[in-house]
């Protein structure tokens, strides 16, 4: 499974008054893991950022000046992420601004490119009702370093909210453990245990409980059903 993890920065907060995306950066997920082709563009707006965004992105007129404009990196841009799975923190807001970009060269909408959007931000306030669950909260939660974010950037906030993501949906990356797998403990290889040798136990009614009440937790988290819930649906081998 492709996701890319995506953030952008405008030059204000709405897109019908006229603000425009300056930064895009993507972070790229392949299996839940990080690949490294990632994408970064500034961009040039032709036109001043509102001061209450330069002092969040300070993306400056004269640094974006001799940037791309939008419609010189939008193919570069569907084509890298045609057919993932968009995963971002209020995800309304990029998303606006992107279909925005692409309404104004009379293109197809980004939802037309994609294979669905994951937001972040709504998953964390189901997950933390009543918490803060801002990127740099979200951060401080699960004990991800954001010391080096002095200001928004697209690139770096997409990296930390790949991270995010991960610690949000850990332990959906695998299905378990093989028993016949060699184990090492102490820098000795130790001999696999043969299945006949290990004693089974079956679960009691309050373990049940709780095994379902992780389940459904983690179905609320992905806001629909976990790979565990899959797991349980396979036949018995």
């Amino acid at each position: 499974m492709r996701q890319i993890v995506l953030d952008t920065e405008t030059t204000g907060i709405n897109p019908k008054l006229g603000n425009r995306v300056i930064e895009i950066g993507c972070v790229e997920l392949v299996n839940r893991m990080l690949t490294g082709n990632n994408f970064h563009v500034y961009i040039n707006p032709e036109r001043e950022s509102e001061e209450g965004a330069l002092n969040v992105h300070g993306l400056t007129t004269e640094f974006l000046r001799d940037k791309p404009r939008f419609f010189e990196i939008a193919d570069k841009f569907r084509e890298y992420v045609q057919g993932a799975e968009l995963i971002i923190h209020n995800a309304p807001f990029d998303m606006g601004f992107l279909n925005h970009e692409f309404r104004l060269m009379n293109l197809p909408p980004l939802d037309d490119h994609i294979h669905g959007v994951i937001d972040t931000l709504a998953n964390a306030k189901e997950m933390r009702p009543g918490k803060r669950n801002s990127l740099d909260a979200l951060c401080d939660f699960f004990g991800i370093s954001n010391a080096h974010r002095k200001l928004h950037g697209a690139l770096l906030d997409a990296e930390l909210l790949a991270d995010v993501y991960l610690s949000m949906t850990r332990g959906q990356n695998s299905l378990g453990m093989d028993v016949e797998d060699e184990v090492q403990e102490g820098g000795i290889l130790l001999e696999p245990v043969p299945l006949a040798d290990i004693i089974f136990l079956p679960a009691d009614a309050d373990e049940l409980a709780a095994h379902e009440a992780a389940l459904s937790g983690l179905d609320k988290a992905v806001k629909g059903s976990c790979i565990w819930r899959a797991a349980l649906a396979l036949p018995a081998a």
